[in-house]
């Protein structure tokens, strides 16, 4: 069996994975606030934990792998976009609206989610569906000592567990010098967090022995988590900026309220996303949602590419080059892999380089291997390992059109390169004939004509590729067959 070795964020160091159950390996990742559309930083942790997701099942098994992401959908950004629709006319109570945001937020989610292909996780359990085991686990909590009740807040004495801060490297007393806590007349202590918070009556509650309220964040995973995959589970995953304090505070609950488990056996988290080589922000214009860019006619799966270039454990930079870059390359091994059918397995180099800790820029490194090679099969087996080069995802690089030639007469079912392209036959047979006419003044030695020509293609969007066989050509996104009479 393939040995995979993750690096545990709680020990800092690369390990062998070694699952508490290889007929019952689980996983649990942090999902989305469900108030708006994702962002492109949202869609990293989701494309690494897909390809991890996929990497166990190809080990042990497709139905030995449990994968949980949950949806949070009690929040004040969740309350406060109901309330500006209520405020902008809408009639309907706030429990309506709230309902219906998120209704519509979890379906822009799986449909931008879907598009980069991902897989769908084996549960994605809703927070607002588990308040009665949050309010189990805050009453353990306050039993045990671990949390108290003041004025309808429930908190957790965070110096009530000894190992607080191990996973992200601090004590409390330098998370209290050197972090904004809330300071609030009913904490013990500064850094104590809220379990369960009084609601009004304009906001959505559920009855608890605190009063009419509402969960805080951080026990909704603790919950989830224990009820979907028990008090011990192999893997917890996460962008780096969920380490603290969410993290923290899901293992500082789940340990106190079942000390018997071990909660999560590895810790991975995702490093953050730069645009450009800045911050993403609104203020600098280079905020983009996922929506954003498929609008723009970026296909998911060259999306998807560009993540997978870089290490998750790396801070990843989106760039233009890179989406063209990986365009380019995805159009290539389309091209290559057309109605091929994949190997039986993935090659083992890709492989081994997915089970190095998911080193996904080592496996397209293999991709390009393995293409270069000219194995179609084997580069689709191991790409589909990866979530490229599958059937869902291959409706932007080629057209079926019926190619239709001069007084309508059909040539056939050709696919033409480019994305939602159809050409002509007669366009197809002045470009065939131009090659040969560049193919022709380079054996001549007329290097002016054959440069001119290369140029021209390249202002049409025609790709030339000398190979030992010959001059063979594509259409880029951009084709202008206009620009083509500039070669007559």
């Amino acid at each position: 069996m393939t040995t995979i070795r993750l690096t545990n964020t709680k020990t800092r160091a690369k390990e062998v994975f070694e699952p508490i159950d290889p007929k019952n390996v689980r996983m649990y990742v942090c999902g989305p606030t469900v108030y708006d559309r994702a962002h492109i930083g949202n869609a990293r942790p989701v494309i690494v934990f897909d390809v991890l997701f996929r990497l166990l099942r190809h080990v042990y098994g497709v139905d030995h792998v449990t994968y949980v992401r949950n949806f949070t959908d009690v929040d004040d950004k969740i309350n406060a976009e109901a309330q500006r629709r209520k405020d902008a006319g809408d009639p309907r109570s706030l429990e309506d609206l709230i309902h219906e945001r998120t209704d519509e937020t979890i379906g822009w989610y799986h449909a931008d989610m879907a598009a980069l292909g991902n897989l769908d996780p084996t549960e994605e359990p809703r927070a607002t569906e588990y308040i009665g085991q949050m309010i189990a686990m805050i009453e353990d909590l306050i039993k045990k000592g671990h949390a108290y009740e003041k004025e309808g807040h429930v908190l957790f004495r965070v110096r009530s567990y000894e190992n607080y801060g191990k996973l992200s490297g601090r004590s409390v007393d330098d998370m209290i010098a050197g972090a904004r806590v809330e300071v609030a007349p009913f904490k013990e202590d500064p850094m104590d967090f809220v379990l369960w918070k009084p609601s009004t009556d304009d906001l959505p509650g559920w009855a608890s022995p605190w009063g009419r309220g509402r969960p805080g964040w951080h026990i909704e995973c603790s919950a989830m988590a224990h009820e979907l995959l028990g008090e011990s589970f192999d893997i917890h995953g996460g962008g780096i900026d969920l380490q603290f304090p969410h993290h923290e505070n899901e293992i500082a609950q789940s340990m106190c309220s079942h000390p018997e488990g071990d909660f999560a056996k590895v810790w991975m988290h995702n490093e953050m996303l730069q645009v450009e080589g800045k911050k993403m922000s609104k203020s600098l214009g280079n905020f983009f949602t996922v929506r954003d860019l498929l609008d723009q006619g970026i296909p998911g799966e060259v999306i998807r590419f560009v993540y997978l270039q870089t290490h998750y454990g790396k801070p990843m930079d989106w760039t233009e080059e890179k989406v063209k870059q990986a365009e380019a390359t995805l159009r290539k091994w389309r091209g290559l892999a057309a109605d091929i059918e994949p190997a039986p397995s993935p090659a083992p180099s890709v492989i081994a380089a997915l089970a190095d800790d998911l080193n996904t820029a080592s496996a397209i490194a293999e991709l390009h291997a393995l293409a270069g090679a000219g194995d179609a099969e084997g580069l689709k087996a191991s790409a589909g390992l990866m979530g490229l080069l599958t059937n869902e995802l291959d409706n932007w690089n080629w057209s079926s059109e019926v190619i239709v030639g001069t007084g309508g007469v059909e040539v056939g079912n050709v696919r033409a390169r480019g994305r939602g392209i159809v050409i002509d036959a007669a366009v197809k047979a002045e470009i065939d004939s131009l090659i040969a006419q560049r193919s022709e003044a380079r054996r001549n030695k007329d290097f002016a004509r054959a440069d001119a020509l290369r140029d021209v293609f390249a202002e049409a969007g025609v790709i030339v590729k000398d190979t030992p066989k010959g001059a063979e050509w594509e259409l880029a996104p951009d084709f202008d067959p206009a620009k083509l009479v500039a070669l007559k």
